[in-house]
């Protein structure tokens, strides 16, 4: 049990802080957020002059599946369509990337297959604390990947095998679903005549959850791609998020959709390429959030270091974002593209005790230290035991 004393708490439910306790239970649930608390048995955290804050959630990440040696157990790129994967299976729990998002103050991650095959398989959400993946597991299945563009491209290319353009791409998307659709109709049907239930197929199945909306299909998209992914999901009546999303500024009213459940930019150090990869727009991030599309950032970890968050947010806040607004994107907008709101990326009463405090407003004080890591009501990190 833990009382963080006297911090400037920004508990990102809305953009006002307050100064205020924060007492946190045996559980790991924050108990109380109040002006004054006293708690004989619990373990002080003097927040004194300090900016406390929800933990960061990163939208989009491949740690514990891509290693620094190439190895890659996220990418099954041995058939275009492999929507039967499932990152789950391919997640190392004790890979150091973990420690690394700890220390930069990355409590939760989505975690997804890479971007080499148009469909590639099941999402989770996962802590950054140290256990088994289930201890630490928030969300399975969160999302079905899919990608556009030059990743899928760049691989079938050179074996001269569809898909090689951005047409085949957008053919591989709908023949799937289509194929989903038809599966699904009749699994319906055969409720009634079990003589006609169709042959088990778990790629089919992974589909399923997205048709009925009860997750997203998260796609790697860039600019023009944009469009034919909107006009996908409208087709199938399926929600989407467009990740990466390289040019959102010129597509506001494409993404402003009812089917798009978020964009997720990023990350920063993505270079230019043609066709569908020719602009990099952070100020996207304050144009989508006035017109009240739910966007964030991410690391693409560990493809670019998790210390970029921080530095994404203050790119935003320096192409005209709000300070505070620009925080939310990785707390509660990330958390609400992921549907894990109602457990992280807020500081309420009830939801776990991931928190971190700051020396300064991270998001615009380019000094800002992080001095602690909270997940789950343990202290995972604390600057000076570095």
């Amino acid at each position: 049990m833990y009382v963080i004393k006297n911090g400037t708490v920004y508990t990102m439910k809305d953009d006002r802080p307050i100064k205020a306790d924060i007492l946190v239970n045996d559980e790991g649930k924050i108990e109380k957020i109040a002006p004054s608390i006293k708690a004989d048995k619990a373990e002080l955290i003097d927040a004194s002059g300090k900016v406390v804050i929800p933990g960061f959630v990163d939208a989009h990440s491949h740690i514990g599946g891509v290693f620094e040696d190439e190895l890659d157990d996220l990418n099954e790129c041995t058939n275009p369509v492999t929507p039967e994967m499932d990152a789950y299976y391919g997640i190392t729990p004790d890979d150091e990337q973990f420690k690394i998002a700890v220390k930069n103050g990355i409590t939760t991650s989505c975690l997804i297959p890479g971007s080499g095959n148009v469909i590639g398989g099941w999402g989770i959400v996962l802590k950054s604390d140290k256990g088994t993946i289930d201890e630490r597991l928030l969300k399975h299945p969160v999302c079905l990947k899919a990608a556009t563009g030059i990743n899928p491209k760049g691989v079938y290319s050179r074996a001269h095998q569809l898909p090689m353009t951005r047409m085949g791409i957008a053919f591989l998307l709908r023949d799937y679903f289509r194929k989903v659709r038809e599966y699904k109709e009749k699994k319906e049907k055969a409720k009634k005549d079990p003589k006609k239930m169709p042959p088990y197929d778990l790629g089919l199945e992974h589909g399923i959850p997205v048709l009925e909306k009860k997750i997203p299909l998260k796609v790697h998209t860039y600019m023009h791609d944009m469009v034919t992914v909107v006009e996908i999901a409208k087709e199938f009546d399926i929600n989407v998020t467009i990740d990466h999303a390289q040019g959102a500024s010129d597509y506001y009213d494409v993404l402003k959709d009812r089917h798009v459940k978020g964009v997720i930019f990023g990350p920063i150090s993505s270079g230019l390429f043609p066709g569908e990869g020719g602009k990099i727009d952070f100020e996207c991030c304050k144009g989508l959030d006035d017109r009240g599309i739910t966007v964030t950032v991410m690391t693409d970890g560990p493809v670019t270091p998790e210390n970029l968050l921080v530095t994404e947010v203050g790119e935003a806040v320096r192409k005209g974002m709000d300070p505070v607004r620009a925080l939310a994107m990785i707390t509660r907008n990330s958390a609400k593209i992921l549907m894990v709101d109602d457990r992280v990326g807020t500081l309420e009463k009830g939801k776990d005790a991931d928190i971190l405090i700051f020396d300064a407003l991270p998001s615009l004080d380019v000094r800002a230290n992080l001095l602690l890591t909270m997940i789950n009501g343990k202290v995972v990190y604390r600057k000076d035991e570095v």
